[in-house]
């Protein structure tokens, strides 16, 4: 059997199915390319998001920019997690986001999660997405939060802007966070990895055409886009604190993420990167639709677990 037949074998019924919906919908010509370029999600009105019972959201409004902690109504945990959404540096705050506060929270046994409707490009390139990620961690440090007890989580450009906000705080020599769970993280703004060309043709929400969101410089400007705070794959993890990577085979940023774990264990640190094959883009979305995504946040709640609670 072929190697790429054996691979195929690894992924579920499910999870062929999915990917191949997407790939279906994106190569749609005019529907499919608004969805690749982030044309369609920038213009996307979701309905109110309804709090699942049990929780409570409170919304808080910064000076520039807008955060919401959602906790249980008898929260017991003494950890937090910060929330960095995904959208390329230029969507902002989706009700999937919100969905994924909640499982958050559930994996932290009752743990409080602040998300931030971060600042976006091309209204505020960088760095106002990293300034935002800043105020935010320092809030919950002024609620009386020590670093020890703040976890950071983010997908996709989120992703990256969680490797992006660590960096900041070590070089400014503020405390670090416990850990970082980044999911399909973009961390090379350069498009400069070998996946780019491989998995051109394979993935199914970025792939066959340069006019998609991993191409989009909004974000960058007039900045080199080798910047550590832009691309952290061009910055130095010694002193990170543990970092769990989950990333998809058929990604074009699969390299993103191979990258950045190979170069942070060579400098001491303590990275758990999953491939999964056959996977798509931040297909942790898919929830309990598939079991490559229940098992992602199982392996998200063990990572989670690993940090206990000081009480």
């Amino acid at each position: 059997m072929k190697q790429r037949e054996k691979k195929e074998l690894d992924t579920s019924v499910q999870g062929i199915i999915i990917r191949e919906m997407i790939s279906h919908v994106t190569s749609e010509h005019m529907i499919g390319q608004k969805i690749k370029n982030g044309e369609l999600r920038k213009k996307l009105v979701e309905p109110v998001w309804n709090v699942p019972d049990g929780f409570l959201l409170t919304e808080i409004k910064m000076e520039q920019f807008e955060m919401e902690w959602l906790e249980p109504e008898s929260c017991t945990s003494d950890r937090v997690l910060l929330q960095l959404h995904g959208g390329g540096y230029v969507g902002a705050m989706r009700n999937a986001y919100r969905n994924f506060a909640v499982v958050y929270s559930e994996l932290g046994h009752g743990m409080p999660v602040l998300s931030i409707d971060y600042r976006v490009a091309p209204e505020n390139p960088y760095p106002a997405a990293l300034e935002d990620a800043v105020c935010a961690y320092r809030w919950l440090l002024q609620k009386g939060y020590s670093g020890s007890q703040i976890l950071v989580a983010g997908d996709s450009a989120g992703g990256g802007l969680v490797m992006a906000l660590t960096m900041y705080l070590r070089d400014h020599h503020e405390e670090l966070p416990a850990g970082l769970i980044a999911m399909s993280p973009w961390t090379d703004l350069t498009s400069s990895g070998e996946s780019y060309q491989t998995n051109f043709e394979k993935d199914p929400l970025f792939g066959k055409t340069k006019d998609s969101l991993i191409y989009n410089r909004e974000y960058v400007g007039l900045e080199d886009p080798k910047n550590p705070y832009i691309s952290p794959l061009f910055g130095d993890f010694t002193d990170f604190p543990p970092m769990l990577i989950q990333v998809g085979s058929y990604e074009m940023l699969l390299s993103d993420s191979v990258e950045v774990a190979k170069k942070a264990k060579s400098q001491g640190v303590k990275v758990r990167l999953h491939v999964y094959e056959g996977m798509f883009h931040v297909f942790q979305m898919a929830m309990k639709l598939m079991p490559e995504s229940r098992q992602a946040w199982k392996e998200a709640g063990r990572f989670i677990s690993l940090f206990k609670d000081e009480t």
